[in-house]
């Protein structure tokens, strides 16, 4: 029986291995986490709405009924194509450590993710924490709620000021989220809390090196945004561009924000995996695929989601997680396709729209004809991330969340975790 190993548990490969389902076949998925992570609800982790329980489903229980199924937890850390193998880490949990510790493949799908980039800075890193895992959510949550608590006891007024502004690099759905989430945080959540600060007074900063936030949203529904930006008091600023990031802040051009917290939500790089298999790769570190999804010249190989780079009608394929399901399956269908003998099918990507909520009843949606924004936005928003998050309980303790932030309008998981106490400056 062919054996396909599938690296990754992220979108991209759990839609692969769940597409393999009736097929005549082993499948062996890998992934550094024993978790399937939904990564569009990450940034309420990292908001204090929900709790990483919320946004993460084991998989082995996603998976339980697929005996075909088995769920390997180690980090995957070169491929050997010339021999058909993954070559593993040394030890389970993922040391990171050269092995020759290795699992064989007939065929292999490769939705290894990516990680954040910061456009040849990787020094900034350190100061301006990403949201791609469940690490970083909390060590934004961690961030942001210590900035107002150092603030609470800080008696310099310029210090205070520099405690309390929050800087986003990025006007992206991501950053978009962010910002209208630390508005509500510091306009609505905390507005009681302290007694030496103004909670609501703090400053909150949208930094997007292009002409608009959300540029690929339509204009009109790219104007709502940004208005409704404004109204929560978030600044946004457009054709800015970050030169430099410190533990003092941000340099934009010539000017110094001083800002205890910057968040990054700029860009993002292919995991460093699909280098070591020697074909041609983009700027991103995504491999240049075929149509079928296939690896130029290693047909037993394919790729999916955020290490494929893909081009349909003139324009590359977004980094989404419409993009990594869609993918994902059907690399697993043009696999079954190679098993039988027949010809391989061209992936062709069906656009289902765009979102983004910006705050409590207000959200923009793109989806087909479909072109709106406020209050009813915002219900479709709900609706289409509840249907597609993984696990009955996670959408009855994320619909139960939601619905008392929605009444109350407080956030339950501002908690403080980890070792050390204050930021480091």
């Amino acid at each position: 029986m062919p054996h396909v190993v599938v690296v990754g548990g992220g979108f991209g490969g759990l839609h692969a291995a769940r597409a393999l389902a009736r097929a005549p076949v082993r499948v062996t998925l890998v992934d550094r986490h024993n978790y399937h992570l939904f990564q569009p609800l990450l940034y309420q982790v990292a908001t204090a709405s929900l709790s990483p329980g919320d946004v993460a489903s084991p998989i082995r229980w996603v998976l339980r009924k697929q005996p075909n199924v088995t769920v390997l937890l180690a980090d995957a850390q070169r491929i050997d194509a010339a021999t058909r193998r993954v070559l593993l880490s040394s030890g389970p949990t993922g040391d990171g450590a050269q092995s020759d510790r290795g699992i064989a493949y007939d065929y292999l799908i490769l939705a290894s993710g990516a990680a954040h980039a910061y456009f040849g800075h990787p020094e900034w890193a350190s100061r301006a924490p990403g949201l791609k895992t469940l690490d970083d959510a909390l060590e934004v949550r961690r961030q942001v709620l210590l900035a107002f608590e150092a603030a609470e006891q800080e008696t310099d007024s310029a210090a205070q000021r520099r405690l309390l502004t929050f800087v986003i690099v990025g006007g992206g759905p991501t950053g978009v989220e962010l910002a209208g989430a630390l508005a509500e945080i510091a306009r609505q959540s905390l507005r009681k809390d302290f007694r030496n600060i103004r909670p609501e007074s703090a400053r909150i900063l949208l930094l997007e090196g292009g002409p608009h936030v959300l540029g690929t949203f339509p204009e009109k529904l790219r104007g709502q945004a940004h208005e409704a930006l404004t109204r929560l008091g978030v600044e946004v600023r457009t054709s800015t561009v970050v030169t430099s990031v410190d533990t003092e802040g941000v340099m934009v051009g010539g000017e110094r924000i001083a800002a205890q917290t910057v968040l990054w939500a700029a860009g993002v790089a292919a995991s460093p995996l699909p280098r070591s298999l020697g074909v041609p790769l983009d700027r991103a570190g995504r491999v240049i695929a075929e149509r079928t999804l296939a690896i130029p010249g290693r047909p037993e190989i394919f790729v999916a989601g955020d290490i494929c780079s893909l081009q349909q009608d003139g324009r590359p394929l977004p980094g989404v997680a419409q993009v990594a399901m869609q993918q994902g399956a059907h690399a697993a269908r043009n696999v079954i396709r190679a098993i039988r003998g027949e010809a391989l099918e061209p992936f062709r990507y069906r656009d289902y729209g765009n979102m983004a909520v910006i705050g409590r009843g207000s959200a923009v949606a793109d989806i087909g004809p479909l072109r709106t924004s406020g209050f009813f936005a915002w219900l479709i928003w709900i609706f289409l991330h509840i249907f597609w998050l993984v696990g009955f309980r996670n959408r009855f303790a994320v619909m139960g969340e939601w619905a008392w932030a929605y009444l109350t309008l407080q956030r339950r998981v501002r908690l403080i975790t980890g070792e050390r106490l204050w930021p480091s400056s």
